[in-house]
């Protein structure tokens, strides 16, 4: 199971790209960061600096067929980022198109309301973004977790760091069932 982390070159919530990857890492699976850019991403601790992380591959050079499934770690100005750069939003919108499950946590989900893909899904984020997910036509939920099958892919979304051990948890099971394990 390879799996790609999507995320800009800074603002990304660090425990939001820390504790997905490692449950990833500790289901089998192979995590890979790729960003907008080349070298490292900033992450933080709210609007605190916190540590850096190599890219392994821009948006640029990989293709939804390269990986198995995307997840999507929220911050506030990761996301944001990530809706102003093209290939970002292609790279979202064809994990959707190719049937491959995506997870988004928290203030992620802009990202799906950018690449147009939330039309008739249900989902949780952040609360602030419930108006965004509406006006992109999903149904917003306020649950620890929500998983959607209700389209194209499997969709995984959770609120908030303090979800991650239940977004983890079901995102993970979602990933080893697309890819063909049990």
């Amino acid at each position: 199971m390879k799996v790609a982390f999507l995320m800009a070159p800074e603002g990304v919530e660090q425990v939001e790209l820390t504790s997905p990857w490692q449950a990833v890492e500790a289901a089998g699976g192979t995590p890979h960061l790729v960003s907008t850019k080349p070298g490292r991403i900033q992450a933080f601790h709210h609007l605190d600096k916190a540590d850096t992380f190599p890219v392994d591959k821009t948006v640029g050079e990989v293709g939804v067929a390269d990986y198995d499934a995307l997840v999507l770690p929220g911050g506030v100005a990761n996301p944001d980022a990530l809706r102003m750069d093209d290939k970002a939003v292609a790279f979202v919108r064809d994990f959707f198109s190719a049937g491959k499950p995506v997870a988004a946590i928290c203030h992620a989900p802009w990202s799906l309301v950018e690449a147009d893909v939330l039309r008739g899904r249900t989902l949780t984020s952040w609360p602030s973004l419930r108006t965004d997910i509406q006006n992109a036509g999903g149904s917003w939920v306020d649950e620890q977790v929500k998983v959607c099958t209700g389209g194209p892919n499997t969709l995984i979304t959770s609120r908030k760091p303090d979800d991650l051990k239940a977004f983890c948890e079901a995102f993970t099971e979602e990933f080893r069932k697309a890819a063909g394990g049990s």
